[in-house]
């Protein structure tokens, strides 16, 4: 084809908008295969239904993920509006949403559990634990107290999360508590640990970092018939150890690395050295 054209030099604003509808399309397809309908539906939500703001607000920030405060002039678009089935609304009807969301958040994980354990086989239930924190930049929650900010902001007070997921090869998120600021990681485990237990197979290994470990959820752990893999905070008598380590007659364990190791083993547990 011939170019009869010249290029366009400088662009110009005009009214068009855009937005992927591959984005959408794909939220649409999981909404429906997890089935948010039957989840969101039990919510009421005063005249737009939860479930069609939901879509919106997935679409919103895979697309743009900027703060929730735009989300609603990203919406109130009339070609948005349109594909998501919605009618003009004030921010206010958002963040009642969210707000919403929030306060089952809970009954909204255990549902998603139930429907991801229901359609799939999964060949393992061995998971990944660990926590983080968010700084909180308003003064409304109840849940904001001045804790370990691992984002360095010590001045502003934050929440703390901890996910689960199923780890590798299948790398689904299947858990995710919320909790005060101030709350470490030792107790926040115990939140996160229960609310998983229940669909993870006898003999599952429950994989989390050492701020977490305590001799309390070590046994919670073993309780529940499940193994568990940990890094150990050292005291004297392992100082002792790594002193000698090479007197231990240590296992190769990675060839490639250079990685050695020396187990001790406990009636309830083994402790593994490893040289790296």
């Amino acid at each position: 084809m011939k170019q009869t054209n010249t290029r366009t030099n400088s662009i110009k604003a005009n009214s068009n908008i855009s937005f992927p509808i591959g984005t959408t399309i794909s939220v649409k397809n999981y909404a429906k295969f997890l089935e948010f309908k039957r989840i969101f539906s039990k919510f009421k939500q005063r005249g737009i239904p939860l479930l069609n703001i939901v879509e919106a607000v997935i679409s919103y920030k895979l697309t743009e993920n900027l703060s929730l405060t735009k989300a609603s002039d990203w919406i109130n678009r009339d070609e948005v509006l349109e594909e998501f089935c919605l009618k003009s609304f004030e921010q206010r009807t958002l963040f009642r949403a969210i707000e919403t969301i929030g306060e089952n958040y809970q009954t909204i994980i255990l549902d998603l559990q139930d429907i991801l354990f229901n359609k799939y086989d999964f060949s393992h239930t061995d998971i990944n634990m660990d926590w983080s924190s968010l700084i909180l930049w308003g003064d409304k929650s109840a849940l904001g107290k001045y804790g370990y900010s691992r984002d360095h902001r010590p001045d502003k007070k934050q929440i703390t999360f901890g996910v689960t997921e199923l780890r590798k090869p299948i790398n689904i998120p299947i858990g995710l508590t919320i909790a005060e600021g101030n709350l470490n990681d030792q107790k926040h485990f115990q939140m996160t640990f229960n609310q998983v237990k229940d669909k993870l197979k006898e003999g599952s290994n429950v994989i989390f970092d050492k701020g977490a470990n305590s001799k309390e959820n070590l046994n919670l752990v073993i309780a529940n018939k499940m193994r568990f893999l940990t890094a150990k905070k050292l005291n004297k008598s392992d100082d002792q150890l790594i002193k000698k380590f090479w007197d231990l007659n240590p296992e190769l364990i990675d060839s490639e690395k250079g990685i050695f190791g020396f187990k001790q083993k406990f009636p309830a547990r083994n402790k593994l050295l490893l040289f790296l």
